[in-house]
């Protein structure tokens, strides 16, 4: 079973003297700052001084520093840039402060895990992590609620590594809804793997497929992307408030059927094969090895890939009617 923390699991003990340094201020850097600094801890923000975010972030009232001097001040220093950029950053600016005793938190095992960061042995790893956009981590915080979150310790040093979790996850406003202890390698496998296979990347490939099939039988894109793109968000906010079974029950009797008894010839054995392969290649770090070298080389692939995402059919098609449905300006 797993272990949930909530709010009156925890304290705010182990966090209250330190200094927090925030390392970026994007969607996550900004919300997570934001509701730590709101639930009354000391937090800094760690900015390059010619970013976009430094006037943003002194505008909102942090104490804004640049990246190395907020991880020399800090007793725990939250890295909350991309992925790909971490590395070059903990060595150019992070490791020389990172003397005994101090904390370095993420919130994705990413760079642990597969090794591009290795800490001294005499420092606390930790991790920290919102299950949901920075936006809604900050709106929900707002409204006196939050979001659920993970909490892991990779190196425990001081002995007050899982506290230190915790109280940055309480002030962040995780243990409100409820906190989840896991492990860097957990959090970071399944991440890519839900990423990869469902988030991200199956939903969009089964969405064009289905695109492209109707239109290419003669129904018009307009129809093929309604039926195919646009309804899938009703039946994702079924799904995320009720569940499966909730979701068939609102769905009607058709739907139902013709869903249940058709979904295996679309999800199937090959399907769950090439799944298998993905989760495969994420713990073995081939995908680790094969991103890096891709930013090594300045993400050529990546480039191609997204030009060609943005030349489909369906975005053209869905540009014009998401205007129509006042979606996008």
């Amino acid at each position: 079973m797993v272990k949930i923390y909530y709010d009156n699991d925890v304290t705010y003990d182990a966090v209250k003297d330190k200094v927090i340094a925030v390392i970026g201020y994007g969607s996550q850097g900004r919300a997570q700052a934001s509701n730590m600094k709101d639930s009354g801890l000391n937090v800094i923000v760690g900015l390059r001084p010619e970013g976009k975010s430094w006037k943003l972030a002194v505008e909102e009232g942090h104490e804004v520093k640049t990246i190395e001097e907020a991880a020399k001040e800090a007793d725990i220093i939250h890295l909350l840039i991309p992925d790909e950029v971490q590395p070059t950053v903990y060595r150019k600016y992070i490791e020389k402060h990172l003397t005994e005793g101090k904390t370095l938190s993420f919130s994705h095992g990413y760079n642990i895990h597969y090794k591009f960061i290795v800490p001294p042995e005499n420092v606390n790893v930790t991790m920290v992590a919102p299950k949901s956009p920075g936006a809604m981590v900050r709106k929900t915080y707002l409204e006196g609620f939050g979001v659920p979150g993970l909490v892991a310790v990779y190196q425990d040093y001081t002995g007050e590594a899982l506290n230190i979790a915790l109280g940055m996850a309480k002030a962040i406003g995780l243990t409100r809804v409820g906190v989840i202890e896991t492990t860097f390698r957990e959090e970071t496998e399944t991440d890519l793997f839900g990423e990869q296979v469902v988030l991200c990347g199956g939903v969009t490939e089964l969405i064009k497929a289905a695109f492209e099939t109707l239109v290419e039988a003669g129904y018009s894109p307009e129809m093929a992307y309604f039926e195919t793109c646009h309804e899938l968000k009703l039946i994702v906010d079924l799904i995320y408030q009720k569940g499966l079974k909730g979701m068939w029950e609102n769905v009607s009797n058709t739907a139902e059927y013709g869903g249940l008894t058709r979904r295996k010839r679309i999800i199937n054995e090959e399907s769950r094969k090439a799944m298998k392969e993905i989760l495969k290649e994420i713990q073995d770090g081939r995908f680790a090895k094969e991103w890096s070298l891709e930013n090594i080389a300045g993400k050529p692939h990546l480039n191609a890939l997204r030009r060609l995402e943005e030349e489909h059919e369906i975005e053209k098609v869905g540009k014009k009617l998401r205007k129509m449905c006042g979606l996008e300006k």
